[in-house]
Parts: structure tokens; C-alpha cells; sequence
């Protein structure tokens, strides 16, 4: 592979876009960094894995965050700023990787490497994809998108000056839906090439 590749996937629950990531990342053999990340700053800072997940991806109470000679008393806006600052030492150091999620379409933005994608679907499909792969009815399966999707909207948007799923933020936004799974990594796969391409002419 010539040149950085980074692909970062931001998604709505249940859009399949986590999917879609690992489909990317096999194709182009990169590495794909998700909930793992806080495995390996776990390992690498000496920190329980567990603690780490538990605020990992949460948005930061602004009320009660407060940041002084550059230490924050808020545990969700440290985790975030651990796998922040990880992300931009794997980009800075030219290592090509697939990333879901972590604001990583723009703390990572201005690296000409970086491909940023946004994964959404119709709700009816993303509810019969959750009660497939979750068991769970309808009405959970709904319940649980609005409540992952909430989730994520507070800490992308408590992190990022541009607002979570705004197409402005990415490269390109895909609805799942429309195509499935393996034809929308298809779509993506041709969009990503003609990008490489381009960056090798120049």
C-alpha cells in the first residue's frame, strides 16, 4: 500500500457501520481500532481496562468538568483525550488504520491520509438488525438505538465544534440501508481507491 490510509467510521446504532469497518480493514489489511483502543491504553498506562470502557465514549458533564494546569477532574473527558491523543501519535507517525467513532473525523482532520465516512440507515431496517442480533423485541430493539444514538450525539458533540452526523464533517455518508452491507463497503471501497489515486498523482 502506498502512502497513509486512514479510514474513519462514524455511525448510527445499527446502521451496520461497525461492520462495514471490519469489512474495510480486511479488504485494505489495516488494523481496526473500536472498543480494543482501551485495551492497549490500558496495557500500555497501567489502567483497568473496565474503568476505562465504563466512560469511553461518554459525553463530559460541562457543568462539573473543570481543567486546571491541564489536568481535567472529568473521567470521561481524560478517556477521550487518552484515546485522542493515541489516535493523532498513530496518524502522526504514519501508521495506516481503520477507526470507528472518537471524534476521529476531526481530530484527526488535515492529515491527508484521512478518508471520514458517516454510516447511517432507515430506522425500520436498523430495528429488525438489532432484534436479530441482540433477541430483542421490537420495542427494546427501538429504545436501545435512540439511547446508543443520544449517547453518542452527547459525546461527539460535547468534543467537536461541528455536530455528530452533520454530512459536512465527512468525506462521504452512506445509508446502509439502500444498498446492504456488502454493496455499500463496495461503494466505499471504489470512493477510498479513487481518493488513493489521486493522492498518489499528486
Amino acid at each position: 500500500m502506498k502512502g497513509q490510509l486512514i479510514i474513519s467510521i462514524g455511525r448510527e446504532f445499527g446502521s451496520g457501520g461497525h461492520e462495514i469497518a471490519q469489512k474495510l480493514a480486511d479488504q485494505y489489511k489495516l488494523p481496526l481500532y473500536d472498543h480494543n483502543l482501551l485495551d492497549e491504553l490500558a496495557g500500555r498506562n497501567n489502567l483497568d481496562g473496565d474503568v476505562l470502557k465504563e466512560f469511553d465514549e461518554a459525553g463530559r458533564k460541562k457543568l462539573l468538568s473543570r481543567t486546571v494546569r491541564g489536568m481535567n477532574n472529568s473521567p470521561e473527558q481524560n478517556v477521550a483525550q487518552l484515546q485522542f491523543d493515541y489516535l493523532r501519535k498513530k496518524a502522526d507517525s504514519g501508521e495506516s488504520f481503520v477507526i470507528v467513532g472518537r471524534c476521529s473525523e476531526t481530530i484527526l482532520k488535515g492529515n491527508t491520509g484521512l478518508i471520514s465516512i458517516f454510516v447511517l440507515g432507515d430506522m425500520e431496517t436498523k430495528i429488525e438488525r438489532i432484534m436479530r442480533l441482540y433477541q430483542k423485541s421490537r420495542k427494546d430493539a427501538e429504545e436501545l438505538i435512540l439511547e446508543k444514538d443520544r449517547k453518542r450525539k452527547k459525546y461527539h458533540n460535547s468534543h467537536c465544534r461541528i455536530k455528530w452526523g452533520d454530512s459536512r464533517n465527512y468525506d462521504l455518508s452512506i445509508n446502509s440501508s439502500r444498498l446492504g452491507i456488502e454493496e455499500s463497503v463496495r461503494i466505499l471501497s471504489q470512493y477510498i481507491d479513487a481518493r488513493r489515486k489521486m493522492q498518489e498523482a499528486q
